[in-house]
């Protein structure tokens, strides 16, 4: 019990969290190869602390919790990057070792409450977004064979085909350099091109992407209700128990 309280105490997960935090930094700066070369050895010795400190909290989380601590998929994920990490660490596979190094960036998420529940609320909102996702395909496919149909001649390196179409909806829809690069040079030849390039945009990036925004926030929102409930239960009860133990020690007494 005293082990499980020190790996669940608030200051547990702090540490851990700044070693997370430390070892983002270091990948980092390691990316510089003057710097690197310099402090080879300062790198490569801090790598393996922070390894080593990742593999003891892993270790002791397992001892603790046994088969269930594979039941919470966070788990899973960090157990899976730390102990890549171990297997892989004196092998040829350099380059698998270094998306495991960056990945454990990623143990933020496993670490930080706030964190996880986003991240939650955009797994839940998977589903939507597939629909969605749906849905601005066909508007892509829609818009690309008008695009196609009618500036083709006109511009043909951006509607030449369905293909070339599709990719210049795209930019389009990211907003990158679509008035001067795309849309201009078409309204010159074709005086009603702005009808067809500002629905588009309305349709797909305003109304799509506030579709999808909107789904995640709902999401967000319900698992933050659900956490809060949670948390008023825990405390309903830690009252509970204190009354009890205020009533057992009254009759003792």
């Amino acid at each position: 019990m005293k082990l499980q309280s020190f790996i669940e105490h608030p200051w547990f997960s702090r540490f851990i969290l700044t070693v997370i935090l430390i070892n983002a930094v270091l990948i980092g700066l390691s990316t510089d190869s003057s710097l690197y070369e310099n402090y080879e050895t300062m790198f490569i010795g801090l790598d393996v602390l922070v390894l080593a400190i990742f593999t003891i909290e892993i270790v002791l989380k397992l001892w603790v919790y046994r088969l269930h601590f594979f039941k919470e998929g966070w788990n899973v994920f960090d157990f899976v990057i730390v102990a890549g990490s171990l297997v892989l660490y004196n092998t040829h596979l350099v380059s698998v070792l270094r998306i495991l190094r960056v990945l454990r960036v990623l143990r933020t998420i496993s670490v930080v409450p706030s964190l996880r529940r986003l991240t939650a609320a955009l797994f839940l909102a998977i589903p939507a977004i597939g629909s969605v996702t749906i849905l601005m395909g066909i508007i892509f496919y829609v818009y690309a064979i008008i695009g196609t149909s009618f500036f083709r001649d006109v511009a043909p390196e951006y509607f030449g085909n369905i293909g070339l179409s599709t990719l210049t909806l795209f930019q389009v829809f990211t907003l990158e350099s679509w008035a001067s690069g795309v849309f201009r040079p078409i309204f010159e030849e074709v005086v009603w091109s702005w009808f067809y390039f500002v629905s588009f945009i309305i349709v797909s990036t305003f109304i799509i992407l506030n579709l999808i925004v909107g789904e995640i926030v709902n999401n967000a929102q319900k698992l933050s209700e659900h956490s809060e409930q949670e948390s008023e239960d825990t405390r309903k009860i830690m009252n509970e128990l204190n009354e009890l133990k205020k009533l057992v020690k009254e009759k003792q007494e």
